[in-house]
């Protein structure tokens, strides 16, 4: 079993080479990056847009699907083309798209059954982190929902690129990886959040979320990252955090900070919504 000191070691090599520049992303991801680049550019029209998203079979699949989903369409008139979808979805959700991605694909193939398993999983906890988030911004914390959303792709990124990691280190992946994964996560997060040019806002509300504490009532970015987790019915399986909340006293306590919306209430509601966006999320 490698030593604790070993693991540390490893998490700062791979920190420091993310941070020079050795971040190898895969084809799909790549041109993710030039659709973010893209519509970063405040003079990109939205032809240009709907003609670079079409350039990546995925990432117009989900624009379709997310533009289609109860979040994104109250007339209920379904479209079935990029060019509408990216115009409903406005530049910035398709942004998140893109880095939804890039996010998914940054764990790479895996060969090992085991990681295939790790890596499925936390793609599926990211996608209910980020449709919860984008619902209890609009609903709980009065935040921005698209910025929640965006929050909710990335929060988990460092764990993303560890795992793409495994086949060099897959003694990090062995047995009880717990205690240290997690902070391994937080040092290589930060060095990729950085490489994917990460808003400071959102950066700091994932410093909150790596802290782990949930200001009561939740207001903040941070809280919506936070509140997100915890009521993730699929838990990360790079901490012991995620899922926990819907069956502990989390909700109860929360009920009591928001006063007549319960936030089960709000949850119930909110169903159809978090089950469309989920699913668009889905690589």
């Amino acid at each position: 079993m490698i030593r604790a000191m070993d693991k540390r070691q490893i998490f700062r090599s791979i920190a420091a080479g993310v941070a020079k520049g050795e971040l190898a992303f895969p084809t799909s991801a790549r041109v993710a990056i030039k659709v973010r680049r893209a519509l970063d550019d405040p003079d990109c029209h939205i032809d240009a847009a709907a003609k670079l998203v079409q350039a990546e079979p995925l990432l117009a699949a989900r624009a379709v699907a997310m533009a289609n989903s109860v979040a994104f369409n109250r007339s209920g008139r379904e479209l079935t083309d990029v060019r509408s979808s990216v115009s409903r979805l406005g530049f910035r959700t398709v942004r998140a798209l893109a880095t939804a991605l890039i996010t998914r694909q940054l764990a790479g193939e895996q060969s090992a059954a085991a990681q295939q398993q790790l890596a499925a999983q936390l793609w599926e906890h990211t996608a209910h982190v980020a449709s919860l988030a984008h619902v209890i911004a609009r609903r709980v914390t009065k935040g921005d929902p698209e910025t929640a959303l965006f929050a909710g792709i990335v929060h988990e990124v460092g764990g993303f690129y560890l795992l793409s990691r495994a086949k060099e280190f897959p003694e990090l992946f062995d047995g009880d990886y717990y205690d240290w994964i997690e902070s391994g996560e937080v040092e290589v997060g930060r060095a990729v959040l950085k490489v994917l040019a990460v808003p400071d806002a959102v950066m700091e509300a994932i410093e909150v979320y790596w802290a782990g504490y949930l200001a009561m009532p939740p207001r903040t970015l941070g809280d919506t990252l936070l509140l997100a987790e915890e009521l993730a019915p699929v838990p990360s399986p790079m901490n012991r955090r995620g899922g926990e909340g819907a069956g502990t006293g989390m909700t109860a306590s929360i009920d009591m900070a928001i006063g007549e919306d319960t936030l089960k209430a709000i949850m119930d509601e909110s169903a159809e919504e978090l089950a469309s966006l989920t699913g668009a999320l889905k690589f």
